[in-house]
């Protein structure tokens, strides 16, 4: 697949189509299931509590997976990512409810650089925290 987004038809500060992603506990136990990661602080409430934090928080790659997303549907090609990074700055807590969570996603091309490739810095919020930090992907347009 190639990008479906041209280099010549974005500039510095193109907003790329913002989204939200829903997350509750089935959510985070489909994910566990398939990455392998079944850390009780990702299913277990008692756990998790006892451990510190408010409740079962999300799995920080599923955090960051679900984020990129809104780049890559952008491009309409995944593999259009080239690089990609994050800092995990708060975690994304799930209460065991009917709503769960919701990560919010927001991005903008911030550099155009070399080789038809672009960097997109992303914004990433849960609950009113900013939950990914210093998130950037650079990515290769057609």
């Amino acid at each position: 697949m190639t990008a479906n987004i041209t280099f010549d038809e974005v500039e510095v500060g193109t907003e790329l189509p913002a989204r939200s992603f829903p997350v509750t506990r089935a959510t985070l136990v489909r994910y566990a299931g398939a990455s392998g990661d079944f850390n009780p602080i990702h299913w277990n409430e008692k756990f998790a509590k006892e451990v510190g934090l408010p409740d079962v928080i999300a799995h920080g790659m599923f955090t960051m997976a679900e984020a990129i997303r809104v780049v890559t549907d952008w491009t309409g090609d995944p593999g259009a990512v080239v690089e990609y990074g994050v800092r995990f700055t708060k975690p994304v807590v799930v209460p065991d409810d009917d709503e769960g969570a919701l990560i919010e996603v927001n991005a903008k091309v911030a550099a155009k650089l070399d080789d038809r490739r672009v960097r997109v810095d992303l914004t990433a919020t849960s609950a009113g925290q900013k939950v990914l930090g210093m998130s950037r992907a650079v990515v290769q347009l057609a």
